[in-house]
């Protein structure tokens, strides 16, 4: 008699509830990014610190709470993430004159050095993550893409 028991599927293989879920796709991809940034980009300097130095070095003296907006972090996690660069000797805090609990924020030469260090490794991990994509495609990836995290957002902000 023929064993009637249905293949289990390979462990490896995640079932398609998850598979067809947009948030787990979006993780997945996160999280090979993370490992990918680890390895080509900077073990020491993390996406968030990468992209507050960018911003910084884009709009020297801005408050610190205006970069969290542009950063896409909460004011509580910049607030750490520009303590830790300042320890390091990559930020400058400064108070603003006109509004003491407002922090100014520089980049240090130390902190202009790792970041044109870290921008073209950074750069170069862009160009391998969509080398599978012509230049339209790309294009028309990070409009979905900004579109995407535009409408997600808004559902985590209530609107």
């Amino acid at each position: 008699m023929a064993d009637k028991t249905p293949p289990r599927p390979d462990s490896h293989t995640p079932p398609a509830i998850l598979t067809n879920a947009p948030g787990y796709q979006v993780r997945r991809l996160y999280q090979a990014y993370l490992a990918a940034w680890v390895r080509t980009v900077d073990p020491v300097l993390t996406g968030p610190q990468f992209a507050v130095l960018t911003a910084v070095g884009a709009a020297p003296g801005r408050d610190q709470s205006s970069m969290a907006s542009a950063v896409a972090l909460d004011t509580s996690t910049m607030a750490d993430v520009a303590r830790r660069l300042e320890r390091r000797g990559l930020l400058i805090r400064r108070t603003a004159a006109a509004d003491g609990r407002r922090k100014l924020l520089y980049l240090s030469e130390e902190g202009e050095a790792a970041l044109r260090e870290a921008n073209g490794r950074a750069r170069d991990l862009d160009e391998r993550l969509l080398a599978e994509l012509d230049p339209e495609q790309r294009a028309q990836l990070l409009r979905e893409l900004t579109t995407l995290a535009n409408h997600w957002e808004g559902l985590a902000e209530g609107s």
